[in-house]
């Protein structure tokens, strides 16, 4: 998807983007390809393929501004947040969310405003900060209340309660309170169909956080994720399963935990 992406930004965008225009359409020109480069960063990202992805967040931020796009800028700085926290930078990917979320208020969206406190959240959770991480949840759920799906951008509609209870999900497993985490994982699950390769990482995510508690139920969960990752090609997806494999050794005498990590290890090493 990312070369189509690429290709259509270099040979049909970019000399659109050099021409002059009145600001009427202009504007709306530079938000459309702030977000198809967005989409190449998230692209990148899925692909582990990060200082590429943060070039193109990077230029998506860039051209937001030039639209003017205070909301599409808020959402790009909430994407740079959630790689930063991925690749184990937990203090810019605070910094990263706080600037989303200045940038949000001036859009009066209570989805994008929940959304930067969610990455900010994951943020403080990777740094073991249990208290900032719990105001931030609390924050994002206030500005959940509040959410008007009236006039939201499409590049938001993925936004739900379901994305809420993944990226919670998220917070409680940095923090080490897997019966919270698998709680919140488990609510995930009730996300809109078509979304696979969301629903393999909520899978992973739900696994990881039974391993210790029932490792054979992480192992039937962890079937279903391998089932939808086999189907597609995200080394992220490779990632969160490997990290799965990773948590279940410590019950790895269990024959139906060996067989299942040694799927993993078939999968995740397979060629790209």
């Amino acid at each position: 998807m990312r070369s189509t992406i690429v290709h259509y930004l270099h040979s049909s965008v970019a000399p659109l983007l050099r021409g002059s225009y009145a600001e009427t359409i202009g504007r709306p020109l530079f938000s459309a390809a702030a977000e198809l480069t967005k989409i190449a960063g998230w692209a990148a990202y899925d692909q582990e393929e990060h200082g590429l992805a943060q070039r193109y967040l990077i230029q998506a931020l860039r051209l937001a501004r030039a639209a003017n796009d205070r909301g599409l800028g808020a959402e790009i700085l909430a994407a740079m947040s959630h790689q930063a926290t991925y690749v184990g930078r937990p203090g810019d990917a605070i910094d990263l969310a706080r600037a989303a979320r200045m940038t949000a208020r001036a859009t009066s969206s209570a989805a994008l405003e929940s959304e930067c406190h969610l990455a900010e959240a994951h943020g403080h959770a990777a740094r073991q900060d249990n208290s900032s991480c719990a105001a931030s949840l609390s924050a994002a759920e206030r500005s959940f209340e509040k959410v008007d799906r009236t006039g939201c951008p499409e590049w938001l509609s993925y936004f739900d309660a379901a994305y809420m209870s993944a990226k919670t999900a998220h917070c409680f497993r940095e923090l080490g309170d897997d019966a919270r985490a698998a709680r919140f994982a488990e609510q995930s699950l009730q996300m809109s169909s078509g979304y696979q390769r969301g629903r393999a990482f909520n899978l992973t995510l739900l696994a990881s956080a039974r391993t210790a508690e029932d490792p054979l139920e992480a192992v039937r969960v962890g079937r279903e994720a391998v089932e939808l990752v086999s189907a597609i090609s995200s080394q992220r997806s490779y990632a969160y399963l490997r990290e799965l494999r990773r948590r279940l050794d410590r019950h790895k005498g269990l024959p139906e935990v060996a067989d299942f990590q040694h799927e993993v290890q078939i999968l995740t090493t397979r060629p790209y």
